[in-house]
């Protein structure tokens, strides 16, 4: 009797064993299909298998298989909750735009292992996602205390400062990033928040800079033309908003712009021209001729009095 106690005691171990082999066998694939295939086998012989319930959860995350991730990490969090399956949990459903299931797997993961950095990012963002722009700030911070050379926490923290209307932090945080990495983007990205607060030769400034690193950045060229526009500087603004309608021939904001720069170039022909190309790209599909069909559009949403007055006075060209 004892030896057949010890034979049945060897066949869970035997399995284990097995299942453990086709899961390092899996880890050595590139395919994630062919990773599940093997997984999926190990987790025929022990269902439990926590590591390859992980590892199909991943794979499957690589496949953008995302409800079928989360069933996986599901599982090893009722068997046994940790850190990594929470944190890779509200990954997948950050990209489902559950933002409010992501932020409590974050902070669950967080809670479970405060020195998960990667994870305070991903809280970051999914509390600026859900307008908690002091929380971001304090998620974006512990990672910039451990890589104070992360260019992406730096530039989310500024623009929570930014929603925070702490400017003086923001700038400084923008001013960082292109200490860090001195690109294009960096300076368009600063250049974009000066816009926003009216300083419009800054921001003039370093558009210029972002079109000199970059000369195929096309948004910068719209924005430099709004610079111009807004300083006055009607000449200038026409030559940059044209280069963005060439680089994008449907910039409905760049032709409306300008239009307003022929109109007070005293252009009349041109303005009334690029007025009626704006309101094709809007009005491709409807018989709509009104100033509806400019909702949401830069103009509109940024400088709405101007907005106004010169889409009465293009209208009457």
């Amino acid at each position: 009797m004892k030896k057949l106690i010890l034979i049945f005691l060897l066949v869970p171990l035997l399995s284990f064993g097995q299942a453990t082999k086709l899961v390092r066998q899996a880890l050595r694939l590139d395919n994630p299909e062919a990773q599940i295939a093997l997984l999926n086998q190990a987790l025929e012989i022990d269902n439990k298998h926590l590591d390859a319930l992980f590892y199909r959860g991943i794979a499957k995350y690589n496949l953008e298989d995302y409800d079928a991730a989360i069933l996986d990490f599901t599982k090893i969090i009722f068997f046994e909750p940790d850190a990594d399956s929470y944190y890779n949990r509200g990954n997948c459903k950050y990209n489902l735009q559950d933002y409010e299931g992501a932020l409590f797997d974050y902070e669950k993961a967080v809670a479970l292992d405060p020195d998960l950095i990667g994870a305070y990012f991903n809280l970051g963002n999914a509390k600026f996602t859900l307008e908690d722009y002091k929380g971001a700030v304090g998620a974006f911070s512990k990672v910039v205390r451990f890589f104070p050379n992360d260019y992406n926490s730096y530039s989310q923290r500024a623009l929570a400062y930014m929603e925070l209307k702490n400017y003086k932090l923001a700038f400084k945080d923008f001013g960082a990033c292109i200490l860090i990495r001195p690109n294009s983007q960096s300076y368009y990205n600063r250049g974009f928040a000066l816009l926003e607060i009216n300083y419009y030769k800054e921001a003039k400034d370093d558009f210029l800079k972002a079109i000199a690193k970059n000369p195929n950045n096309t948004p910068a060229y719209f924005y430099l033309g709004v610079s111009h526009f807004l300083l006055g500087e009607f000449e200038q603004s026409i030559k940059s908003l044209s280069v963005a309608t060439t680089k994008d021939i449907m910039d409905y904001d760049a032709h409306f712009g300008l239009a307003m720069a022929y109109y007070y170039s005293e252009d009349f022909e041109n303005a009334k021209t690029r007025f009626k190309k704006a309101k094709s790209i809007l009005n491709a599909s409807s018989k709509i001729n009104n100033a509806s069909i400019f909702k949401d559009t830069y103009w509109q949403v940024n400088e709405k009095p101007l907005f106004t007055d010169m889409y009465k006075k293009l209208s009457a060209l």
